[in-house]
C-alpha cells in the first residue's frame, strides 16, 4: 500500500462525490488549487494538520482517507 496514492486517490473520491472543484475546495480548507492537485496526483506528502483540515473540509472521519479500496 503506497499511503501518498490512497490519500490522494480518496481525496479525489470525496471531493467529486460532493460535487466541488479542486479550486472550490481549496478555498474551503484554506490552501491553495496546485497544492490540492499535487496530493490528487500523488506528487506531494503532507502534514498531519492540513490531512486533518482536508478530512473537515471533506466532513469526513480523518481514518477514512486512509483506507485502500
Amino acid at each position: 500500500m503506497d499511503i501518498v496514492t490512497v490519500f490522494g486517490s480518496n481525496l479525489k473520491k470525496y471531493r467529486t462525490a460532493i460535487g466541488l472543484s479542486q479550486e472550490a475546495f481549496a478555498e474551503k480548507c484554506g490552501m491553495h488549487r496546485t497544492y490540492i492537485s499535487a496530493i490528487e496526483c500523488y506528487r506531494r506528502s503532507i502534514s498531519l494538520e492540513n490531512i486533518q483540515r482536508i478530512a473537515d473540509a471533506l466532513e469526513v472521519e480523518t481514518y477514512k482517507l486512509f483506507i485502500e479500496k
